[in-house]
């Protein structure tokens, strides 16, 4: 994004229950991670979150921590922080394209993630971008999770009444049979 594109910010959601964040961060540029870091938790302080905060080596260990801390604890939602920049083999795509990929994915099956790895040219971009003061994409992506779960709990305990759903013991079929198949 260009220093002088406008863009929109959405209201910061508010919760009427308790939120818990995981953000996972990659210090491999530990000045990068820093300032993203602060400006993600800045975002959920300002929303009184609580979160904890745990370091992995790289961008693609990024995606298995919040799948091993999806299976494994009760976080509402994850930050996902780290910053890739580009080299001179081809290793920056397969980084950039897998870690993106595995986040989306996770997304889709239902977690809430805010995807803050950031993929740049060069470390003047990342800088920027990182900065609280400036692009604040820390900020952006806990803003990000925290809209998902907003998202997740408003339709936590709606059904579309789509699909099979199993019949009573006293129901019975249009033929008279219990619809089980026994005599």
């Amino acid at each position: 994004m260009a220093a002088h594109d406008k863009h929109t910010v959405l209201p910061r959601p508010s919760f009427d229950k308790p939120v818990k964040v995981l953000i996972v961060v990659s210090p491999y540029y530990s000045d990068i991670a820093e300032g993203l870091l602060t400006g993600a938790k800045a975002e959920l302080d300002a929303a009184g979150v609580t979160w904890d905060v745990v370091e992995m080596p790289g961008a693609l260990e990024i995606p298995t921590a919040i799948g091993i801390s999806d299976r494994r604890s009760n976080f509402d939602g994850y930050v996902a922080l780290g910053c890739v920049i580009r080299g001179e083999t081809t290793h920056y795509e397969t980084v950039c394209n897998d870690s993106s990929r595995a986040l989306q994915l996770m997304g889709l099956q239902g977690l809430c993630i805010g995807n803050g790895i950031l993929t740049v040219e060069n470390r003047g971009q990342a800088e920027v971008r990182a900065d609280p003061k400036g692009q604040n994409k820390g900020g952006g992506a806990a803003a990000a999770a925290l809209h998902l779960i907003a998202l997740a709990r408003k339709w936590a305990n709606t059904s579309k009444g789509v699909g099979f759903k199993s019949l009573g013991q006293d129901t019975l079929m249009a033929d008279g049979s219990d619809g089980s198949g026994i005599a």
